[in-house]
């Protein structure tokens, strides 16, 4: 199995591959008063592996949470100990809520965290609070967590619940800017942790109790000012505007994308996931297959214009939205060299597609279903009207929140293998109302059995390889990290923090914290030292090497 470390575009610097790979613009000269001021952020981190940086939300570019350092490795895990722990809100200011789903940037010895309405700086060896912004809520729209947030130069980048694009100076916490990116009030929300690709700031918008037209938006880095807009359900006379009944219900068709996005610098393609249509169970008012909904598009970064789309949900019914993170590597497809993107979607497929065209290599489920037919010419599920939901109710051989969710994956180039966390079950499906002029969520699924997994599939065929069934018969919310050193990093819903050997899935170590794991764990190295940092509830904990070996873990 020939596996490239993502052929230099997302795997190693640009310069050492030798590359006309389009590296982000560094940021606009500051005023001569700052100019002394050194850049904390320097764009070409962003191209190279996560190692003395973990500057976005993937650590790269690619979305495999895959990091080529190996001080802690499968022979000394069991040396890893708690080095400091941060609970939110740590420093002076009033008690924060919430739990982390956030992945912290961490750039020059700083981790760079975000909740719902805070931002939080915090020294990255000792877990200090350094500063915290804290924003009032305006509200007018449904709750969700935040993701994160993006970095250009010394400057963070953070969506608001209420949809509103901050930009603060990393080394102060103070404002910069604000832009108003869709009004709240009309159920508008925002979670997602922006990207910056060269001068672009980019972020998504959309809703989910009220039925809107979601969309991606880039802006200026350094003034915010508006760039352009891409809306994920076309209009009159726009290419696959047949797809939808009619113009109205296209213009209140859904598809937000909530996400991190990934990127692919030589080929210039952003990757975008976007969410279930709306009404969400109730289709009958949108039949057809309801493009750009539940889909994998590839946009140019600096014109918004799509490339190419795969749908791996046509006309969604059950809240299977395609948003979850998409992750990019080279590998040999029979033999051969590919540009490839992987997605676990929450349908409970797994694809793999040719980054270039968006023509699919793999389509296959990774736990059982029965809501799909088959899949078409393109390698899309066909879906069964059979499994609709109904006034009465249908049995769905799925868990009602899906088979996976935000929670990153991960690829490891070492084995080859797609890491994903997933839920087995079933559900019954239920439709509010036969009317076609149904709203919002217009209905429901009820869980009646689930068990949370760890799968390890094949990305050349979507075989599974091997699999850990959790202890707990709850879904699993923590996202996956691989490293050169032999191991997997994830969490189960018991609180454990647990390592893994990728190759095989053996458990090698864990850690009772005190919550469950509600991100994706990082690496980064700081004075020689390997740290592993990941949130638990309202916690940052980080680990690293104990000079002395901890006893061998109990039984479980």
């Amino acid at each position: 199995m020939k596996i490239s470390a993502l052929a230099c575009s997302l795997a190693t610097s640009v310069l050492a591959c030798g590359l006309a790979a389009q590296t982000p613009a560094p940021p606009a000269a500051a005023p001569s008063s700052a100019a002394a001021v050194p850049v904390l952020l320097n764009p070409a981190l962003l191209l190279q592996p996560p190692t003395t940086a973990w500057p976005t939300y993937n650590g790269d570019y690619s979305g495999r949470r895959y990091s080529t350092l190996d001080q802690i490795t499968a022979a000394n895990v069991g040396n890893l100990a708690v080095a400091w722990i941060y609970p939110l809100g740590g420093g002076r200011g009033a008690p924060v809520q919430g739990g982390i789903d956030a992945t912290p940037l961490m750039v020059d010895g700083v981790l760079y965290l975000s909740v719902t309405n805070h931002v939080f700086a915090v020294d990255a060896r000792t877990g200090v609070q350094l500063w915290r912004f804290d924003w009032v809520n305006h509200g007018g729209h449904a709750y969700d967590g935040n993701r994160g947030l993006g970095m250009y130069g010394n400057w963070l980048y953070w969506m608001t619940p209420d949809d509103t694009l901050i930009s603060l100076d990393a080394r102060t916490g103070t404002l910069r800017w604000k832009e108003q990116i869709s009004d709240p009030r009309a159920g508008y929300f925002s979670s997602i942790a922006p990207i910056v690709v060269k001068n672009h700031v980019i972020v998504g918008a959309g809703g989910d109790a009220l039925d809107l037209q979601a969309y991606l938006e880039a802006r200026d880095p350094v003034t915010g000012a508006f760039q352009w807009r891409w809306n994920v359900t076309p209009g009159p006379g726009q290419p696959d505007a047949d797809t939808w009944p009619n113009p109205k219900a296209a213009a209140h068709g859904g598809g937000k994308p909530w996400v991190p996005y990934t990127y692919d610098p030589e080929l210039n393609t952003l990757y975008i996931g976007t969410a279930n249509p709306n009404p969400v169970y109730a289709g009958q008012g949108r039949m057809g297959s309801d493009l750009y909904t539940a889909s994998l598009v590839a946009l140019d970064p600096d014109t918004g214009t799509m490339k190419w789309y795969f749908q791996g949900s046509p006309h969604d019914t059950h809240d299977w939205d395609q948003a979850e993170p998409p992750v990019l590597f080279n590998a040999d497809i029979n033999g051969q060299p590919r540009k490839l993107v992987a997605q676990a979607s929450r349908n409970g497929y797994f694809f793999v597609l040719d980054r270039t065209n968006g023509r699919a290599i793999v389509s296959k489920p990774f736990v059982p279903l029965n809501w799909a037919l088959g899949v078409n010419s393109r390698g899309e599920p066909i879906p069964n009207p059979a499994k609709f939901p109904s006034d009465d109710g249908t049995m769905v051989s799925l868990a009602g929140g899906g088979a996976t969710n935000w929670f990153p994956s991960s690829f490891d180039p070492q084995t080859g293998l797609f890491y994903v966390n997933t839920t087995e079950g079933y559900s019954i499906a239920y439709v509010q109302t036969n009317n076609t002029d149904a709203a919002g969520f217009a209905g429901r699924a009820i869980t009646l059995a689930s068990h949370g997994m760890l799968d390890a599939l094949d990305y050349r065929n979507g075989a599974l390889v091997w699999q850990h069934r959790y202890r707990t018969d709850t879904s699993e919310h923590a996202g996956i990290l691989t490293t050169a050193g032999h191991l997997l990093f994830t969490g189960d819903a018991g609180g454990d923090l647990i390592a893994y050997d990728p190759a095989k899935g053996d458990m090698l170590w864990y850690f009772q914290q005190l919550g469950s794991v509600s991100n994706g764990p990082e690496t980064y190295m700081l004075d020689g030292k390997q740290y592993l940092v990941v949130g638990a509830a309202g916690y940052l904990y980080a680990y690293a090497l104990a000079p002395a070996a901890r006893p061998a873990m109990p039984a479980r």
